[in-house]
């Protein structure tokens, strides 16, 4: 059966407004992660939902590569699910390679920017108990937590 040019833009228009709402409602689900277990794991998602691969070469026809993977292995028909996982594997290294060139490049930053901080800090600690910070009405009433600071606690590595 052959389908129309523009069904088949349609059709990928559908899937791609589909998968990044998947991808939204994944970054939600792993918003109080770990950040370095939060960002490969969307990373992860994100190589799933938009990796393409080749259905039919002499037409040029391309399909989600873990949608004919799952089709293939489901129904055992038609012999795209090696090619399939194969791109899934190829993009998947790229996509950390590059995580983690970024990751090398904003530790040591991130590092620094922290020494920095803690240089011009250093002389600020606050010495006052919850109890005499509650009273002063330093702390949110709604959350019992200091007031600019984030309710997520990450450990150091």
């Amino acid at each position: 059966m052959l389908i129309a040019q523009n069904e088949y833009l349609l059709a990928w228009a559908l899937y791609g407004v589909g998968a990044l709402g998947l991808l939204l409602v994944w970054f939600r689900m792993t918003r109080p992660l770990w950040r370095w277990l939060r960002e490969p794991l969307r990373l992860v998602v994100a190589v799933l939902l938009f990796t393409p691969t080749i259905v039919e070469p002499t037409r040029e026809l391309f399909a989600p590569a873990i949608a004919i993977t799952a089709l293939d292995v489901l129904f055992k028909i038609g012999n795209n699910a090696w090619r399939a996982v194969a791109d899934l594997a190829l993009y998947g290294l790229i996509a950390f390679g590059l995580y983690l060139a970024l990751v090398a490049l904003r530790w040591p930053l991130e590092r620094w920017l922290r020494q920095r901080r803690g240089e011009e800090d250093e002389g600020q600690g606050d010495s006052r108990t919850l109890r005499e910070r509650m009273e002063d009405g330093e702390l949110d009433d709604d959350r019992r937590r200091p007031i600019g600071r984030s309710a997520r606690t990450e450990p150091r590595l």
